[in-house]
Order: structure tokens, then sequence, then C-alpha cells
């Protein structure tokens, strides 16, 4: 099973490599520019059976993604034993290892951590074109760092103790000089913004917690209207001044009673003129709604709770939703 896992990170590795260089866009974060899982660019012919290039990855089991910036690959990894963390860079076009960054860590050290279906190494990097930024775990303790574009540790910021029954799996977004990161898990739920030349913290917004949500907070940007840091979790889709944390405005997610409030694990995204929230939870209920944030109480537009996704993300292209369900029935939508 390991060697299925790490065959599998590898072969993420290499779709994203091939797929990007020939792009006119990077992928520079978690789903790619903004989070909306599409670039621009002609896409490249690709065979399967006949790949540009297949390396062998170091250590076990990893279910970050790669990003691809500049023509250069980076990408989180842990040792098979859970006593160590890297960060790869490699040459995209060849597959070659042009560098790679040692990272203390241990082995988790909660009983079950982490889930089956989850690693040592689930956060992806992001860039800003100078500087790389990763979230990492320990096994206990969470913490966000930053690097030069050669591997050398900028700083290092704790982001404190973790505590969830499936272990992390979150990743930052960088914007304007800021670093963002939302640290959700079973016992607090909170979105903190760092320098991103100098890692001081610059603010924390605490939000209501329910259920531990590993989302990725997203730039929104309007016609006419400053840029908006979105979030959404179990308990609101919030938007953020990305510069202070001040709230704009916030979507309550409210819960029939007796219902078991919803996880989100792929962030919401924009299309059509509305926020798109997704949730849900391995007993298997799903809930997906769109939102007007041009309202002056956001308010909910649609709602689908059936073969709509929990852990895999949605697709934006233009107005347009995709996306694959947990029971792999694929869907295109409106977004209105």
């Amino acid at each position: 099973p390991r060697r299925q896992m790490t065959r599998s990170m590898l072969l993420c590795s290499l779709a994203l490599a091939l797929a990007l260089p020939l792009a006119a866009a990077d992928w520079p974060r978690f789903r790619g520019p903004n989070g909306s899982g599409t670039a621009d660019g002609p896409l490249p012919e690709i065979d399967p059976k006949g790949p540009l290039w297949k390396v062998p990855l170091p250590g076990g089991k990893g279910v970050g993604s790669p990003i691809v910036v500049g023509g250069k690959l980076y990408l989180q990894t842990a040792t098979a034993d859970g006593k160590g963390r890297s960060l790869l860079c490699l040459d995209a076009a060849s597959g070659k290892e042009l560098w790679a960054k040692e990272v203390p860590g241990g082995p988790p050290r909660a009983k079950g951590n982490p889930h089956a279906k989850n690693s040592l190494a689930s956060g992806t990097p992001a860039c800003d074109g100078g500087q790389l930024y990763c979230a990492w775990w320990d096994g206990a303790a969470v913490s966000l760092a930053a690097y030069d574009l050669s591997g050398n540790e900028r700083w290092q910021a704790s982001l404190g103790s973790y505590v969830s029954q499936h272990g992390p799996g979150f990743s930052p977004t960088v914007h304007d000089g800021l670093v963002f990161v939302n640290v959700d898990d079973d016992q607090r739920a909170e979105l903190v913004a760092f320098d991103a030349k100098t890692g001081q913290k610059k603010w924390i917004a605490d939000r209501k917690h329910v259920r531990a949500c590993y989302t990725t907070p997203f730039i929104l940007e309007r016609p006419g209207k400053p840029a908006e840091l979105v979030l959404g979790t179990t308990t609101a889709v919030t938007s953020y001044e990305p510069a202070t944390g001040k709230v704009n405005w916030e979507y309550p997610m409210t819960w029939p009673k007796g219902d078991m409030p919803l996880r989100v694990i792929g962030h919401p995204v924009y299309a059509g003129g509305l926020v798109v929230v997704y949730c849900g939870d391995g007993g298997g209920a799903r809930y997906m709604a769109g939102i007007d944030p041009e309202k002056k109480t956001p308010a909910k537009v649609w709602e689908l709770r059936k073969d709509t996704p929990y852990v895999p993300c949605v697709l934006v292209r233009g107005d347009r939703l995709f996306w694959i369900g947990d029971k792999g029935i694929a869907t295109f939508a409106e977004a209105r």
C-alpha cells in the first residue's frame, strides 16, 4: 500500500509537470491560480503511456499537491518512518532534483493519526514568485515557514498544537505581502495572517468552532471593489479585509435541528457572481450552496443536498462549475 501511495504522489507531480511548463500561467498554490483548479493557456498533448519523465520521490506516503512556478516544481514530502519532512525542488521540464530542504519532524503523537487517507505531508506550498511558504506538522504541532527559491529558510512561525482525528491537511495562501493560514482543528478555529517578509504575525481572526475544517482561504476580486479574503468553514462563509482581518460580510452556515454540522474541506469558489461552498462528512451527508455576496445581507440563491463533493474540489471555468462527487458522479452546472 505504501508503494501505491508513493506512486500516486509521483504521478500527480508528473501530471502537473507535463501540463504547466507549456501553459501561460504558473500553478502557484493549492488548486492553482486563486484556487480555481484551472489555468489559462493551451493544454499540451499528454500520453499516459509515454510520459516525458518519471522520477521516484523520497519518503513514504504523501498526499500534498505540487506547485509549478518559473519552470520549477515544488513539493512537500515525509519519510516512511515519520521522522522527517522535506521540501523538494525539481526541474519541471526534466524531473531533475535541483535541491531538497530537510525539515525536522516525528511520528504522530496521537493515537489513530493521521487518518488512513491522510499523511504526514498533506500541505501544498504557496509561492509569490520570490519566496515559498509551507505549513508543516511535526506530529504534534503545526508551523508555517518561508524559504527563498534556493531552499534557504527565511523564517518560521509556530501555529501551536494540532488536535484532530484526521491529522492536518491545510495549505497557506499568499496575497499582497501577507500569508494566510486557516488553523481549524478539533479544539479551535482561527484565521491567521503573517507578514511574508518577516514572519511577524499581523492579525488573528477567531472563528466559531464546531468541527475541524481543512479549507484554504482565497482572494475574491469583484469589479469596483477592493480584494477580499474569503474563508468557508462549518460555521460561516466570511469575507475579510486582507490587510487587517476586519469582517466585510458573513453568511452563517445554519444546520437543521438534529442534523450534524458538516465539514468544509475543499474551499469555496467564486463563479457567476456567487460564492459556492460545499461540505459533507464521513457519514454520507452532503451540502452545497450558492451565496450572493452582492446583497446587503449575503443571501443563499440555491442549495443541493446530494451528489455533491465532500473531499473532492470544485473546478471553475467562467460561470460554470465542474465537480466529481465522492461516489464518482461527474457534474457540470451553471453557477447561477
